[in-house]
């Protein structure tokens, strides 16, 4: 029992993660309409800034704030010189594009921090564990990555929900075209969301340094849940996003622990965990199937 608690809680820290990168991904394509496949490369970014500070200075604050201003810069440069000239463009050219952009910032991480991982330590402060549940010890630092998403949540939730700047936005996501004749400066616009969409990959590229191998081509295994929480959840829609990466990652943290334990009751152990190991890697697609067959627009789609 202790150790499906523990579990959940892992599901609930993935789930964090994806929503930090979902939430940016959701909004660039539901105010901008492009498909921007470069968005895990801002992840990757602010992992490679934070464990550089991190290893040169010893501080993971400043690690993290350099990681989450770094790739805010960088994905604000990346929509005025390559974005901006997508728009209205057929899909089709955006995924080359942006397909191009991973390989180009695949390729700029090799050749600035060279093909060996980096590896960053958990820092002091929450390297120990806490007892959330009496008898069952989880990382404390993996309980703040929940604590952050949490307050990124709620942040989000003010500005989009309390601010101008979060009406033009909630607006731009509905009807681009009616905000613009408005008088509403779209083009600014655009490079504010587009910023924050990468503010948020970054910090959560920060946060997975001391928990994942910091690497040339890490963003392009969580873009792939990042875009089945934006399919789930409803394109443009942060509540949609919240919602649907808590799910993901419950499905795929619970799928892994759980499959293979109950094929043990019916197959060979080696057996088992072979297609238990299978059919946890499908579970979150079977998932995605099911809402859309249910609700075509995901579940929060933002003309609900």
């Amino acid at each position: 029992m202790l150790l499906f608690l523990e579990q959940l809680l892992n599901g609930l820290q993935l789930g964090v993660m994806l929503f930090l990168m979902s939430a940016g991904l959701t909004l660039v394509f539901g105010i901008m309409r492009v498909i921007n496949l470069a968005h895990g490369s801002l992840y990757m970014v602010g992992a490679y800034v934070a464990a550089t500070v991190f290893l040169h200075s010893g501080s993971f604050i400043l690690g993290l704030l350099a990681a989450i201003t770094a790739a805010g810069l960088v994905g604000m440069l990346v929509e005025l010189l390559v974005l901006r000239r997508l728009y209205g463009r057929d899909h089709l050219d955006q995924v080359l594009a942006t397909f191009g952009l991973i390989l180009f910032f695949n390729e700029l991480t090799v050749i600035i921090w060279g093909r060996q991982p980096l590896f960053m330590d958990v820092p002091d402060l929450l390297s120990g564990t806490i007892e959330v549940i009496p008898g069952a010890p989880y990382p404390s630092y993996r309980l703040a990555i929940i604590l952050a998403g949490i307050l990124v949540a709620a942040f989000l939730y003010l500005l989009f929900n309390h601010t101008r700047l979060g009406m033009q936005i909630r607006a731009g996501a509905s009807n681009r075209e009616m905000i613009a004749a408005l008088g509403v400066n779209i083009k600014l616009l655009n490079t504010l969301v587009f910023g924050l969409g990468a503010l948020l990959a970054g910090l959560a590229g920060a946060m997975a340094g001391p928990i994942l191998a910091v690497e040339s081509g890490m963003g392009e295994s969580i873009l792939i849940l990042t875009f089945v929480v934006i399919v789930i959840g409803g394109i443009g829609s942060i509540r949609g996003a919240l919602i649907a990466a808590l799910m993901v990652g419950m499905v795929e943290t619970l799928g892994g622990f759980m499959l293979p334990a109950l094929l043990r009751l019916f197959l060979p152990a080696a057996t088992a965990d072979g297609a238990g190991a299978s059919l946890a890697s499908m579970s979150v697609y079977m998932l995605m199937a099911v809402v859309l067959v249910l609700r075509p627009h995901g579940l929060f789609p933002v003309h609900d």
